[in-house]
């Protein structure tokens, strides 16, 4: 019984989503805001409000992860909680479990994070504040505040308060979106 509702309920998940999908491409703040209550209602933790997060993002357990004030994360990020190579170590060892069994550890991303495309954010990872993973990333453990973050397995190439006045410099020379 437990499964099947577990499956309706997912269910129901993917297909609010993907009805918010024509609303994310019009209105992505009304899109937000309807996202954000839905991400609540099936336990994800807020702890400010993030300010995009696509609906191409796959949530392994809601209740697992946390997310903070302006995080954003881009399309096809994954965010794995569960880890089953604990199955396949003690098949390894001759102490085959009767069935699969996982490591299950939180995901936490604090303030102003922003996670590239197709990145993978594996379990027991916590991302500190003011933080850009590049796209195609794949991270684990504790990602340093302060930091720009990028490939595989990811490495730290730099501060993030460094590429800002970088950035500044050239302002006035490149083209802007402003949303």
């Amino acid at each position: 019984m437990k499964k099947i509702k577990r499956a309706l309920s997912r269910v129901f998940f993917h297909l609010s989503r993907f009805f918010l999908r024509f609303l994310e491409a019009t209105y992505v703040r009304l899109y937000m805001v309807y996202y954000l209550k839905l991400l609540k209602a099936y336990g994800i933790t807020f702890t400010g409000t993030p300010r995009y997060i696509s609906t191409k993002v796959k949530f392994d357990d809601f209740d697992q992860v946390e997310l903070g004030e302006r995080v954003v994360m881009s399309e096809n990020v994954i965010l794995l909680t569960h880890d089953y190579s604990l199955t396949t170590g003690l098949i390894a060892v001759n102490k085959e479990p009767k069935t699969d069994i996982a490591f299950i550890r939180p995901i936490k991303i604090r303030n102003n994070v922003f996670v590239g495309m197709n990145t993978i954010i594996l379990p027991g990872t916590t991302i500190n504040e003011n933080v850009i993973i590049g796209a195609g990333s794949v991270l684990r453990g504790e990602i340093p505040a302060d930091s720009i973050v990028v490939g595989n397995p990811a490495v730290v190439v730099g501060k993030l308060t460094d590429r800002v006045a970088k950035w500044e410099a050239i302002l006035k020379d490149v083209n802007l979106k402003v949303d």
